[in-house]
């Protein structure tokens, strides 16, 4: 624990963040930095509190995926002792400066402080102490001390895909990443914002893994430039993290006019251009100028109302299917789960309208076929069906119709793409279009094929998709080599001996 009464004698102190009329003007990181002095102050908070419900990956919908040792590392900080910290903290994530940047903090929901008062600013020190660890050159290399003389493909380099790479690689496999696109990253490089999470951020951690023998091969779309016989032929294991990537689309009229678009043709846009590449006239989507609407109310949804600003918007409105959240955590999930309550981010912030309860009908187009409106109507739920679940219907007399020059797509995502790899490798599919694995041994029903991350479970967090990683790399290194030295969340280690 950090210091006994530092619950009590210290206030949450949260991040702060640039004034809104300054960082709509530029793609910087959103979030001031924290002194140190005050993450020293706000570890002490860490309590002795018997249970770390924090560190639990099975606390309700609360708690961390990865099983970090949060306890352990934020009294470490509090006694100034960061490397010991950093150590502590890569023994269970190969990428802390992911989760501590853009994961929404599952584990601050479940700390025990915030049963009555408010959570530890874990988040803040876990992302300050990989921070720091870079700064200082204590994240160096790890390179087994033996090859084991297998091979292993993993598909996707995702949060995902690196995670699993890294541990395979440590463990002494050789190992190859295959991505499409022309950068490593998958949604961390192209998903995410510039805003949220820098791009210098993963290039960083690349050279580490790049140093260990890690071998990337990006433009790489398997099962199109790499056919499913090499794949097979060349790599004892075939590991999938390719992600969810299939958008859930709208199904209205007007869905096919110019100016419609997914969100995942948007965002990606606008990190090529921070990367300094070109954009294609014909191709390029543009917020400048126009009414934008986005349509769907979560992260992803939030990224394209924050890229839309600084693009130079004109207006920019959020729609949400559901009711707006209760401003005070609901009764019906109570803590250490993830409260149902309103959340606004940094991008919400920063301006727009945010609207909810409403239904897309259609879609209004001009002569020259693109859009310029959305017509919709008010929803509420009315009683339940035979199932017992409320039915969502029309508010009569409620409908509407507002002005729209961009919509963006941001309903979530259904699964992955199953037509190419997917299909010819032959793996079977869940009641979702998942991939078929469970998550005692990450098996697809393919022999020596492999799922993680959301291709498996669906789309979800950053921090599930790095535990998922970690996880199926330990039972691949064990199909390799009949056992593994990879320990589990639960068995709380990282470095194969």
């Amino acid at each position: 624990m950090g210091k006994p009464s530092g619950f009590l004698d210290f206030e949450r102190r949260g991040l702060t963040y640039r004034p809104p009329e300054q960082r709509i003007d530029d793609w910087k990181q959103v979030a001031e930095p924290v002194p140190e002095d005050e993450l020293v102050q706000q570890a002490a908070r860490c309590m002795d509190c018997g249970i770390p419900f924090c560190s639990n990956p099975n606390a309700g919908r609360g708690g961390c995926p990865l099983g970090n040792i949060i306890p352990d590392w934020n009294d470490l900080v509090y006694r100034g002792k960061w490397e010991d910290a950093l150590a502590r903290l890569h023994s269970t994530n190969n990428f802390p400066e992911f989760t501590g940047t853009v994961c929404p903090a599952p584990c601050e929901e479940a700390c025990c402080v915030a049963y009555n008062a408010e959570a530890v600013t874990i988040k803040n020190v876990e992302n300050a102490i990989v921070d720091r660890g870079f700064r200082e050159g204590w994240v160096k290399p790890v390179v087994p001390h033996r090859r084991t003389g297998r091979s292993v493909a993993v598909v996707g380099s995702g949060p995902a895909g690196l995670a699993a790479a890294q541990q395979l690689c440590r463990a002494g496999h050789s190992v190859t990443v295959y991505e499409k696109g022309d950068r490593i990253g998958g949604l961390l490089r192209y998903g995410i914002p510039e805003f949220k999470l820098e791009k210098w951020v993963i290039d960083r951690r690349l050279e580490q893994m790049k140093a260990e023998g890690i071998s990337f091969q990006t433009g790489v779309h398997v099962g199109r430039d790499l056919s499913v016989a090499e794949l097979r032929k060349n790599f004892d294991a075939v590991l999938l993290c390719m992600g969810a990537e299939e958008g859930r689309n709208l199904d209205v009229p007007g869905r096919d006019l110019d100016g419609v678009h997914f969100a995942m043709e948007f965002l990606p846009q606008q990190n090529k251009r921070c990367h300094g590449d070109a954009i294609d006239a014909q191709e390029s989507i543009d917020a400048k100028g126009k009414h934008v609407v986005v349509l769907g109310g979560g992260d992803t949804g939030s990224d394209c109302v924050g890229t839309s600003h600084r693009q130079g918007a004109a207006s920019v409105t959020s729609i949400e299917l559901l009711e707006r959240p209760p401003a005070e955590p609901s009764d019906s999930t109570p803590w250490p789960m993830w409260r149902n309550m309103y959340r606004s981010s940094s991008s919400h912030d920063e301006g727009g309208t945010r609207e909810f309860a409403m239904m897309t009908k259609g879609l209004v187009g001009d002569e020259g076929g693109r859009v310029v409106g959305l017509r919709g109507v008010h929803v509420e739920f009315g009683p339940p069906d035979e199932s017992g679940r409320p039915v969502l219907q029309d508010v009569p007399d409620s409908e509407f119709e507002i002005p729209a020059d961009l919509v963006l797509l941001a309903m979530g995502f259904v699964g992955p793409v199953h037509d190419g790899l997917l299909d010819e490798l032959g793996v079977q599919y869940d009641g979702r279009g998942n991939v078929q694995a469970s998550t005692s041994d990450y098996s697809t029903t393919e022999p020596g094929v492999f799922a993680a991350g959301d291709c498996r479970r669906g789309q979800s967090l950053v921090v599930w998709a790095i535990s998922e990683g970690r996880e199926a790399a330990r039972v691949v290194d064990g199909y390799l080599m009949s056992e593994t030295r990879l320990q589990s969340r639960n068995t709380r280690g990282n470095q194969p001996a």
